[in-house]
């Protein structure tokens, strides 16, 4: 079976052209691909607004490296990709706005090196459209300038993918394995699962394929997931006693790693929710559906039109990794998140491009007009329906973040200052954004126990956040109860100064 592949991938690379047409820093045509990127930083400093506090998971990451708050609790499914990424501005600052300046930023020039790194295999037009067609998702807008792994994994995987193609091509140039190589170390270092599950298509055809100088790209492409998830690795044996215990308390932490068809769940996080867990809410409008159902089936149609172009590999090859980088977040986790699907929607990008431009050429010239309208009239009604979602999505995130602030306001009336922990309900980001400690004594944020809380108790300051029906655990019923502005409740040790109350 090995060799009927081999001999099948031999006869249609020699049927395809080369897919190099111009050398590697070959400008012609490149201000399209900046202007989908500047229009991307743009779209993301107008609708996301640099003044959107920091989220849960962000003020995680944020702290690993920031001087404003003390460090958060890093569970075992976290990697330190995103702390370093932040780094140069969250070490010496605390400016929420600066910190998304900059993301919005970093993340334009990536989605530019991302898609120029596919130059000479797929037209510029189809580039370019590829590009606007990942930006304009709300997804991808509301989650570039935040310090979060998955846009990045997405472009490292957009990435990682063109330079092999390219380096395949052309031997002669090193630039496009030495891409491959930061491409697949970017991923690992934001998320190591993730870098593997898409690596897997890259690594079969250099297994079964075995073309030219193959074991240069193999090098390469396992020297940059083991650099990337080097650190995520030696960790786990420095804190986790292994590998595999790592890997058991991220199963664990996820829900348990096994079938689970998550597909539906995936569906109903389109609509406006960052996290699906329980995923049980109403499924979205038809419009957000309709697209989503329409992705896979103009993917496949695109592969079709690359096959007649000649260039299958260039489309072929992401289809796969997009295929493989998605399985896990569609059967087997029992939760979902809009934004675990990006680094496939940027793959399916390629090809479905590829369709659209099929679409508006190939028709008569009898009919090309009517084409091109239902495809312009398609995507402004996909582009309107992407933008609501976004606005109504911001408009709740940054509500919520403003509720955590305020309840950091009246905690510090009350005397609950630095370093005052605090546990309970969405103490995480609350604890960040007043510059203090959380601690948990269950749950994937366990640190503690309750013997532990008591006894920090009884010599300063602790709080103990509730939703407005939730009970505080049995050690702070004693406690004294405040009712913060959004309706949750505060109990505060007896330990907090007098002074502070109101």
């Amino acid at each position: 079976m090995i060799k009927t592949l081999n001999t099948t991938f031999n006869r249609a690379a020699r049927r395809e052209p080369p897919l190099i047409t111009g050398m590697w820093w070959d400008r012609s045509g490149e201000w399209w691909l900046a202007a989908v990127a500047g229009a991307f930083t743009l779209a993301q400093l107008v609708m996301v607004r640099p003044g959107m506090g920091l989220g849960w998971d962000e003020s995680v990451h944020v702290s690993q490296v920031s001087s404003h708050a003390p460090t958060a609790f890093f569970s075992a499914p976290r990697a330190r990709g995103v702390s370093l990424l932040v780094a140069p501005i969250a070490s010496w600052t605390s400016s929420t706005p600066l910190l998304r300046v900059y993301l919005s930023l970093l993340s334009g020039l990536a989605l530019f090196l991302a898609l120029r790194a596919r130059r000479g295999l797929s037209p510029v037009r189809v580039l370019a459209l590829a590009g606007a067609l990942f930006a304009s998702l709300w997804v991808t807008v509301f989650y570039g300038p935040q310090a979060m792994p998955n846009y990045w994994v997405a472009t490292g995987a957009l990435a990682g993918v063109g330079c092999f193609l390219r380096a395949q091509s052309d031997r002669t140039r090193h630039g496009a394995v030495c891409g491959l190589a930061a491409s697949a170390a970017l991923t690992a270092w934001m998320r190591p699962a993730d870098a593997v599950w898409m690596s897997l298509p890259l690594l079969v055809a250099l297994v079964v394929v075995r073309r030219g100088r193959y074991w240069r790209l193999l090098f390469a492409l396992v020297a940059g997931l083991v650099a990337g998830a080097g650190e995520w690795v030696i960790e786990a044996h420095l804190s986790y006693d292994g590998l595999g215990a790592r890997l058991t308390k991220e199963s664990r932490i996820q829900g348990g790693l096994g079938f689970n068809n998550a597909v539906d769940d995936q569906l109903r996080s389109l609509a406006e929710r960052t996290l699906c867990r329980p995923c049980t809410g109403t499924m979205p409008a038809e419009p957000l559906r309709a697209w989503w159902f329409a992705l896979p089936v103009f993917a496949v149609v695109g592969l079709v039109v690359a096959m007649k172009a000649r260039r299958t590999a260039a489309t072929l090859l992401p289809l796969a990794c997009a295929v493989t980088a998605s399985l896990p977040y569609l059967f087997l986790i029992g939760y979902s998140a809009p934004r675990f699907l990006l680094p496939a929607y940027a793959l399916l990008a390629i090809p479905v491009a590829d369709t659209l431009g099929w679409l508006v050429t190939a028709p008569r010239r009898r009919w090309r007009p009517l084409a091109v309208t239902l495809v312009a009239v398609g995507l402004t009604r996909r582009l309107a329906v992407q933008y609501a979602v976004l606005q109504h999505t911001v408009e709740r995130t940054t509500a919520a973040h403003q509720g955590w602030a305020r309840v950091t306001g009246e905690l510090h009336r009350l005397g609950i200052r630095p370093p005052c922990p605090l546990t309970g309900h969405e103490a995480v980001p609350i604890a960040f954004y007043a510059g203090r400690s959380s601690v948990a004594t269950s749950g994937p944020n366990a640190n503690t126990t309750k013997a532990v809380i008591t006894r920090t108790a009884q010599r300063e300051p602790v709080a103990v956040l509730t939703t407005r029906t939730g009970r505080p655990p049995s050690y702070a019923r004693s406690w004294h109860p405040y009712r913060m502005d959004n309706g949750t409740f505060a109990y505060v040790a007896p330990a907090a100064p007098e002074s502070g109350r109101r």
